[in-house]
């Protein structure tokens, strides 16, 4: 059911990416009451130089309506 996407920089070994996932899951599964094998996570790495025109610009604006908490 849910599915989460997280947007980062690269440099995470996959072991952070894994714990990162899992962790996410499991808050996901329990704050909205579904099973954490409901949960999909994915982890997509962008360079820096590209996070505003393929984050900031195609995503966060266009959905600025829809985003609980706005990076600072």
């Amino acid at each position: 059911m849910p599915h989460v996407v997280v947007k980062c920089y690269p440099g995470r070994s996959e072991e952070q990416k894994s714990k990162c996932a899992e962790e996410i899951a499991d808050v996901v599964a329990k704050t909205l009451g579904c099973g954490i094998s409901d949960v999909s996570v994915a982890i997509k790495d962008i360079q820096k130089e590209n996070w505003k025109a393929e984050v900031v610009d195609k995503e966060i604006l266009p959905d600025e309506k829809f985003l609980y908490k706005k990076a600072e």
